[in-house]
């Protein structure tokens, strides 16, 4: 089964600007394989943008960072909330169709309220100068754990009412 089973790309992209437009996420939707499903792309801070366009930081950070917690979500059949090594908040909400591992919703961005940027490890794994990563951080915006446990809800929901939908066609 994958996602387009449940729903047709545009309408993923839908819910993606939605949870964006609600709580000013980086939000995806993302296969089994934790590939992005639609090519829909909204940066929220503008220190995210200048990781991924490193090769390290792609794939040190961001790509580690959801392949773990993905995982972690699929394992526990729960959403998972946490830091990347960047220190920006990623959630990942996974998606089952009955027992049925078919993807997961992420949504990544701001810092926890009590967090920062990690400014001297994204320069030891990216290379990108310590100053610049720290200027750039500046204006990053906060998310508090009640944002997190309202999107999360939010999110579920949303996720539960594709699933019905499709097992009613069905």
């Amino acid at each position: 089964m994958e996602l387009t089973d449940l729903l047709p790309v545009e309408e993923w992209m839908k819910l993606e600007e939605d949870i964006h437009e609600r709580y000013g996420l980086d939000t995806n939707v993302f296969n089994t394989d934790g590939i992005r499903i639609t090519p829909y792309k909204s940066w929220v801070n503008q220190i995210c943008p200048e990781i991924k366009a490193t090769d390290k930081g792609q794939s040190f950070i961001c790509a580690v960072a959801h392949m773990n917690l993905a995982i972690m979500a699929r394992n526990s059949a729960e959403a998972i909330a946490e830091e990347c090594d960047a220190g920006i908040v990623k959630i990942v909400v996974p998606i089952f169709v009955a027992d049925t591992f078919v993807g997961t919703v992420g949504a990544c961005g701001k810092c926890l309220d009590d967090g920062e940027v990690d400014s001297f490890l994204v320069n030891k794994i990216t290379g990108i100068d310590e100053e610049k990563v720290e200027s750039l951080a500046q204006d990053i915006a906060r998310i508090s754990s009640e944002t997190i446990t309202e999107l999360i809800a939010y999110v579920e929901e949303k996720v539960q009412n594709i699933i019905q939908q499709y097992e009613t066609k069905c």
